[in-house]
């Protein structure tokens, strides 16, 4: 038996793979995903017919608390800008098992159900999702509309249903953005979509991952062949893999740890401006009172003084002429 490279994800028990095939029959479709390790990434460019100048770039954002309160509770909030004005959204649960979601929820046209398998593990999810424009992503991750808006009615009543009590979209947290690069190609030999993605974090560290889609009932014969096509290219199988939302969660939660003291202050000195604002608006505002009372009881002073000062002009009677006696003759 030829012993397994260090590091080498583990395989699947019986007990996993009988797990795995209940999911997939209740599943919409399966996404087979390789995380390929970063010594290897230049050459599976290389060695894969990828085109860099024809990868599509993307911004990733997604939304929680500090302290990632959705990513524990199994809940998701992304949102995706595309090159061209496009974006979309979306609210995942994750894992889940199909056969226990609520039939109306089954039924909707925006839902889908899908089973990530990996080397060493998969997961099921259950995405609600949704098209908007790159625009409104910017707007609701920048503050200038409510995070909320982001999303539909049918999406808002989606997280309400399974987010933590007391958690609404617009207590989230942007966390983000990732940066991404995506190329799709087509090998001849297998005339299937294959979908390459790096990740690029603001540290400098990266992922590639590398999958395909099929259904259901194809995932098996599917996995064999492109485990096959990329072996025979020099694709290294064997790396430890990484999930991408969770690196960029962790990620960004770090981030808001190490920015917390500069922030705190930030809020201090901006509080503190705004209540010296505040205290001289008002001062400057009993000032004012004070010298608009000030004119007005020296207008009333003048009339007061100049009645004080006028002398009151005495009464003149007009004495009528004393009549004299006439003497006699």
């Amino acid at each position: 038996m030829t012993a397994r490279p260090a590091g080498a994800p583990p395989r699947l028990s019986d007990d996993d793979l009988v797990r795995m095939m209940s999911l997939m029959k209740g599943s919409d479709s399966v996404e087979l995903k390789l995380t390929v390790p970063v010594a290897s990434h230049r050459a599976t460019i290389a060695n894969l017919p990828l085109d860099p100048v024809e990868a599509q770039p993307r911004q990733i954002y997604f939304f929680d608390t500090p302290d990632l309160t959705l990513d524990k509770a199994g809940v998701v909030a992304r949102a995706r800008r595309f090159a061209g004005g496009r974006g979309d959204a979306v609210i995942k649960l994750r894992p889940v098992v199909p056969n226990e979601l609520p039939s109306d929820t089954r039924r909707s046209a925006s839902f889908n159900v899908e089973l990530d398998a990996l080397p060493g593990g998969f997961v099921c999810s259950g995405s609600m999702k949704a098209r908007t424009t790159g625009q409104d992503v910017l707007s609701a991750v920048t503050g200038a509309t409510p995070l909320r808006k982001l999303f539909t009615k049918e999406q808002r009543a989606f997280f309400k249903a399974h987010a933590p009590d007391g958690i609404t979209l617009d207590d989230l947290t942007v966390l983000g953005p990732t940066f991404v690069l995506k190329d799709v190609f087509e090998p001849p030999e297998l005339k299937r979509r294959f979908v390459a993605e790096v990740w690029l974090y603001p540290d400098g560290s990266r992922i590639l991952e590398l999958s395909t889609k099929c259904l259901p009932p194809e995932a098996f014969q599917v996995a064999a062949e492109a485990r096959s096509y990329l072996a025979g290219k020099g694709v290294n199988l064997s790396g430890a893999q990484q999930t991408k939302t969770r690196t960029a969660l962790r990620y960004f939660q770090g981030e808001l740890k190490r920015t917390a003291p500069a922030r705190r202050k930030a809020t201090t000195r901006t509080t503190s401006a705004t209540r010296a604002r505040t205290t001289t608006r008002r001062a400057a505002g009993t000032t004012t009172r004070a010298s608009a009372a000030k004119p007005a009881a020296s207008a009333a002073a003048p009339t007061a003084t100049a009645s004080a000062r006028t002398p009151t002009k005495a009464k003149t009677t007009k004495r009528a002429p004393r009549k004299t006696a006439a003497k006699p003759a």
